[in-house]
């Protein structure tokens, strides 16, 4: 049996900064009452014309330069994606082909919106631990603005694009300790976008797929979610909260960070937050953050880092992975 572990990192963001300056021009609220709600003061747009698979690719680009590898070496590539360029091909095959890699391995998309990149980095990991796989590309990108209707406050004002990407290898011991996946339909009325090619396409058509939320109901069920999936995965693995030197959380509210940061007894200071600058990037949040801390040194080789997301479905769920 092998194991996965980090080699490389990367990120990417659009040029385009929409301030909560600019967003109180387009909607009934104000810049004190955005970031004290959701402790954001601007997020990054992709520009007109630009794909979730160039953000992807300027992402894994970055990862792959980290790791020293060439793109060739890569067997399995993994995107996390909502908003992906096609219905088909997967933003992954796009991927592939852009990089130049035409050696026949897996190519796909995982789709679990705000913890899709957790679900990615479990799927990748599988390939692993079965021996299926030496290199892995694993991807969150979005471009969640195209699916805003942006006269609505209650979503305008979180939302925002870009990419994060990690490269994978084999290693002898455990990179990636353990993951934790949960999923719960009951609750898809909360958080969606009501229409798509078999339901509602009319929608679709007129430009009006958008994403709706009912966000009191959801910031509860998050709070408790995220909470939980951090002691499930301290006590699978014989952990203490202390034993964590890093939390990196999916970036949708900084309260809600907070109040997973409280549950854990962890200082601030070793949370990675970039909320305030990015804003909700969906699957892209979790990686863009970590490449983030990886890059600037704040975590380093050897450390613990508990990775976890929330999203509509609902799904939730965590990374317990050793950098």
């Amino acid at each position: 049996m092998s194991y996965a572990r980090v080699i490389g990192t990367g990120g990417y963001l659009p040029e385009r900064i929409l301030t909560n300056a600019e967003l109180v021009k387009m909607v009934n609220t104000t810049e004190n009452w955005v970031e004290t709600r959701t402790g954001i003061r601007e997020r990054r747009i992709a520009a007109p014309g630009e794909r979730t698979s160039d953000l992807a690719e300027h992402a894994a680009r970055q990862a792959i330069d980290m790791a020293g590898i060439s793109p060739q070496e890569l067997d399995l590539i993994v995107v996390a994606t909502t908003t992906p360029d096609h219905v088909f091909p997967s933003v992954a095959c796009l991927l592939q082909d852009r990089l130049g890699i035409h050696n026949g391995g897996p190519a796909f998309d995982v789709q679990a919106v705000c913890t899709g990149f957790v679900y990615a980095i479990d799927v990748a990991n599988r390939f692993f631990r079965t021996d299926a796989c030496n290199k892995a590309l694993v991807v969150g990108a979005e471009t969640f603005s195209r699916i805003i209707d942006w006269t609505d406050r209650n979503t305008c004002i979180l939302f925002g694009d870009g990419a994060g990407a990690v490269v994978l290898e084999t290693a002898s011991e455990p990179g990636i300790v353990s993951s934790h996946l949960h999923a719960d339909g009951k609750y898809h009325e909360l958080l969606n976008v009501p229409a798509g090619v078999s339901a509602n396409y009319e929608q679709v058509l007129k430009g009006e797929a958008y994403t709706q939320m009912q966000g009191s109901e959801v910031f509860k069920w998050a709070v408790k979610a995220l909470g939980d999936i951090v002691d499930e995965t301290l006590q699978a693995n014989g952990l203490t909260k202390s034993d964590i030197d890093w939390l990196v959380p999916h970036q949708a509210n900084i309260r809600i960070i907070s109040a997973t940061a409280k549950k854990l007894n962890m200082d601030m200071d070793q949370v990675v937050v970039t909320v305030e600058r990015h804003g909700n990037t969906s699957a892209a949040s979790i990686p863009l953050a970590f490449n983030e801390a990886v890059r600037d040194g704040r975590i380093k080789r050897g450390q613990k880092v508990i990775m976890e997301g929330f999203g509509g479905g609902f799904t939730w769920g965590s990374i317990l992975l050793i950098y």
